[in-house]
C-alpha cells in the first residue's frame, strides 16, 4: 500500500472520532468562552463586555456568595473522596492483592455499585434517608441509636456529607480495582527479596509497593479531582437544583445549570454568568489536574 493509501486509511479511522470530539467538546468549550465575554438579554447576545462577567461572579452579590459557597462544597467532595473513598480503595486493593479467601467474589461485589445508574442510586438513597420510613432510620432505631434519627438531607450541616456518603459507596470499587491492578504489576522479585530479608509487611508496602504504584495513585487523584469539580447528578437527584437546604449542597455544577438554564430558584437564564462558570470549571479541572500530574511525576519510581 502506497503512502496515499495509508493516509486515507488513517483519515478514515481518525475523522469520525475527531469530528465527534469537535462537536461535543471543542466547539462548546470555545462557544462558552466566547459567550462569557458578552452581555446577554435572555437568549440574545448583546454588547461585548470583556471580563465583566467573571468580575460579577467573583465580586458581585449574590453571585460571589453562591460561587464561593459552591467552591467550598466541591472542596468538601474532593477531600472526603480522597480521605475515605480512595483510602478504602487502597486498603481493599491491597487485601485483594494478597489473594485472601474469596477475593474473586469480593472484586465483583466491590465493583458492582459502579455499574449502577447514578440517578437510580441517588433516588434510592434519598428514600433510605427519609426520616419517617427510610431504611437507615429503621436500622438506627433497631440498634437503639435514636440520636442518629434525623433529617439528614434536610439539615444544612449534614446534607452535603449525606450525599457524599452515597457517592463514596458507589465509587469505592473503581479505585479498588485500579490499585489492585497496579499492585499486581509490582515485580514479584522485589517483594520476595524484601520478604527473605525479614522485612515487615507494613514496611514492604510503604517502602516498595507504594512508590511503585504512584502512577495509579496519580490517575485516581486526577479523576477524583475532576469528578469532585463536576458534581451534578448526585446533588440533582437527592437535593434538587437549588442546592437545598439553603444552598448547603450547591456545587459548581448545579450553580452553572441554574444560572445558564434557570430553575425553580432562578427562572431567568443568565447565559453570560453560566458561560463564565463553565469556563471557570474547565480552567479549574485543567489547571489542578496538570499540577497534580507534575507533582506526582516527580515522585514516580523507575525500576
Amino acid at each position: 500500500m502506497n503512502n496515499k493509501g495509508q493516509t486515507l486509511w488513517i483519515l478514515f479511522f481518525i475523522v469520525p472520532g475527531l469530528s465527534l470530539v469537535s462537536i461535543v467538546i471543542i466547539y462548546p468549550l470555545f462557544a462558552s468562552l466566547l459567550n462569557s465575554f458578552y452581555a446577554w438579554d435572555g437568549f440574545t447576545r448583546m454588547e461585548f463586555v470583556g471580563l465583566q462577567n467573571f468580575k460579577t461572579v467573583f465580586t458581585q452579590y449574590p453571585y460571589n456568595e453562591r460561587f464561593f459557597n459552591a467552591i467550598g462544597n466541591n472542596l468538601k467532595w474532593f477531600i472526603s473522596s480522597m480521605v475515605i473513598q480512595n483510602t478504602f480503595g487502597l486498603l481493599f486493593g491491597y487485601l485483594l492483592s494478597r489473594r485472601i479467601k474469596g477475593h474473586e467474589i469480593y472484586k465483583r461485589v466491590f465493583f458492582m455499585p459502579v455499574l449502577l445508574s447514578i440517578i437510580a442510586v441517588g433516588f434510592l438513597w434519598k428514600l433510605y434517608y427519609n426520616p419517617q420510613f427510610g431504611l437507615f432510620m429503621k436500622l438506627f432505631t433497631a440498634l437503639g441509636w435514636d440520636f442518629m434519627n434525623r433529617a439528614w438531607l434536610g439539615d444544612s450541616s449534614t446534607a452535603t456529607y449525606a450525599i457524599i456518603l452515597m457517592n463514596i459507596w458507589r465509587w469505592t470499587g473503581f479505585p479498588t480495582l485500579v490499585f489492585l491492578a497496579a499492585m499486581d504489576n509490582v515485580p514479584e522479585e522485589c517483594l520476595e527479596s524484601a520478604h527473605m530479608d525479614g522485612t515487615p509487611e507494613w514496611t514492604m508496602f510503604w517502602k516498595i509497593t507504594f512508590p511503585l504504584i504512584i502512577p495509579a495513585i496519580m490517575v485516581i487523584t486526577v479523576l477524583t479531582l475532576i469528578g469532585s469539580i463536576n458534581v451534578f447528578e448526585q446533588v440533582y437527584t437527592m437535593a434538587d437544583l437549588d442546592g437545598a437546604p439553603n444552598y448547603a449542597t450547591d456545587t459548581l455544577g448545579t450553580l452553572f445549570y441554574r444560572s445558564a438554564f434557570g430553575s425553580q430558584a432562578s427562572t431567568v437564564p443568565e447565559i453570560s454568568i453560566g458561560s463564565s462558570l463553565s469556563v471557570i470549571i474547565y480552567v479549574l479541572c485543567l489547571g489542578l489536574s496538570v499540577l497534580n500530574i507534575l507533582g506526582f511525576q516527580k515522585k514516580e519510581v523507575q525500576l
